[in-house]
């Protein structure tokens, strides 16, 4: 629902900003390779001190499912770090990377 939600938004920012230069969206699926639930998912541009909005919001991916990913945050950077948060029984630690998200079409996580 969230990511609908983001969409509309997304569109109406478009609209709104059509004459302006803008930046696409990246768009990208993210894979749950490994045998926890990914409860948490931030991403930020590289550079930026502090974490953005969980992607997720209240939806978690499960071990082996995948999720479009749309980051639509108007910027004309692809390099981004992540941040995983996993359950809280999990054997997982918090992880993090570093991509360029434009040039990825999945990125999956694994143990």
């Amino acid at each position: 629902m969230k990511n609908i939600k983001l969409s509309a938004v997304s569109a109406i920012a478009f609209l709104a900003f059509a004459g302006v230069s803008h930046a696409e969206d990246l768009v990208f699926t993210l894979k749950n390779g490994t045998k926890s639930v990914l409860t948490n998912f931030y991403t930020s541009p590289v550079g930026v001190n502090e974490w953005e909005d969980d992607v997720f919001g209240k939806q978690v991916l499960n071990p082996g499912e995948s999720m479009d990913i749309t980051i639509g945050d108007g910027r004309e950077v692809c390099k981004y770090d992540m941040k995983f948060e996993f359950e809280e029984d999990s054997d997982l630690d918090t992880t993090t990377d570093t991509q360029n998200l434009c040039e990825m079409g999945s990125y999956t996580i694994h143990e």
